[in-house]
């Protein structure tokens, strides 16, 4: 019998194949996460080989399923994004899920075009790592409009939507506390610019480490804009005031990035003049010299949690409503070290 004649494959192929019964191919396809792991493997590859996988498609498509989950990113390019797509796809694989991604580069035109796609239900739900409700038919979209949606990494404080992500505050007050037993009494935080939620909470942690202790210590912030470019700007625009930090504790590893290669480039030293702590632990920063002391964020957790989040949503057709902060980690490396005598960073040399 030719390709082109051969009966399309049913049910019942798969079931004895599998050597289990309809009723449990049927489960295994619709509620995966509700299947002994083995029976499941034992279904997937009858279904393989039988060429079912297309009914199943095509039931999923008349339950009005998909089995897929969007996952907007303002920039794929974002070295924390592979880790929690990791997390992400994990999860979804797990549970019979596929993942979609939509990245948007901040351009409204393709956000637009994304919730286009989501309306024709090729995606039952939604993974936000963008830090807003995107376009979905106007200026005024609310999450009533979305399906059922998680936000990572960025919350949407404005909304009643899902949100998992590090502790940012609490990661932060870790780095300032570090960097004040290293001695350091003026430490400066280079934010993520103006309007970065992310910012304003890690900078409310780097206030709050400064305030635990009863001496008086310095604090004050200066703009960045989460770019290494930014990073360097701002070491710039210090330099022209009368009074320099002796610490940096930057909103991101880019940003510490920017800031060690200005320093150097102005003949300092790091850390014996100034020391630097980043944030994210993302791929580059043990390997610039010296070596980023950071805050890690588990990223793949966060996607998994995210994901698990977003599937029990689907099943109870309900928006999920939780929020869960994870515990970042101080991971110290080369690019802190005990503050300078008093003055000594101000007469080097370029």
């Amino acid at each position: 019998m030719t390709e082109e004649t051969r009966k399309p494959a049913t049910i019942e192929d798969v079931a004895k194949l599998a050597g289990v019964s309809i009723a449990t191919v049927s489960r295994a396809i619709r509620n995966p996460e509700k299947v002994a792991e083995s029976t499941r493997k034992k279904v997937t590859a009858a279904i393989a080989r039988t060429g079912y996988t297309a009914n199943a498609m095509a039931q999923n498509l008349r339950m009005k399923r998909s089995k897929m989950v969007m996952v907007m990113a303002p920039s794929i390019a974002d070295p924390n994004f592979p880790t929690i797509l990791i997390g992400l796809e994990k999860v979804a694989n797990e549970r019979g899920y596929g993942v979609l991604i939509g990245n948007t580069e901040g351009e409204i035109a393709l956000e637009e075009g994304h919730m286009r796609f989501l309306s024709t239900g090729m995606a039952d739900g939604l993974v936000l790592l963008t830090g807003h409700v995107p376009v979905a038919g106007g200026p005024h979209a609310t999450p009533a409009q979305l399906p059922p949606t998680v936000a990572v990494g960025r919350p949407i404080e404005t909304e009643d939507l899902a949100y998992v992500g590090v502790d940012d505050v609490a990661a932060s007050k870790m780095a300032t506390e570090y960097l004040v037993s290293l001695g350091h009494r003026r430490i400066v935080y280079v934010t993520g610019g103006p309007g970065n939620i992310v910012s304003e909470h890690r900078e409310r942690g780097y206030r709050l480490g400064l305030a635990e202790y009863s001496e008086p210590l310095e604090s004050w912030s200066i703009d960045g804009d989460t770019s290494s470019e930014g990073g360097r700007a701002a070491v710039e625009r210090l330099f022209i005031k009368d009074t320099l930090p002796t610490a940096f504790f930057c909103f991101n590893d880019n940003t510490a990035i920017g800031v060690i290669s200005a320093l150097r480039l102005r003949g300092y030293r790091v850390p014996e003049d100034f020391s630097v702590i980043g944030f994210d632990d993302i791929p580059f920063a043990s390997h610039i010299t010296p070596a980023l002391t950071t805050i890690r964020q588990p990223r793949s957790l966060i996607g998994e949690r995210a994901m698990t989040f977003l599937l029990d949503g689907l099943e109870t057709r309900e928006q999920p409503r939780q929020t869960e902060l994870l515990h970042g980690d101080l991971v110290v490396r080369e690019s802190c070290g005990p503050a300078p005598a008093s003055g000594h960073a101000l007469n080097r040399e370029p």
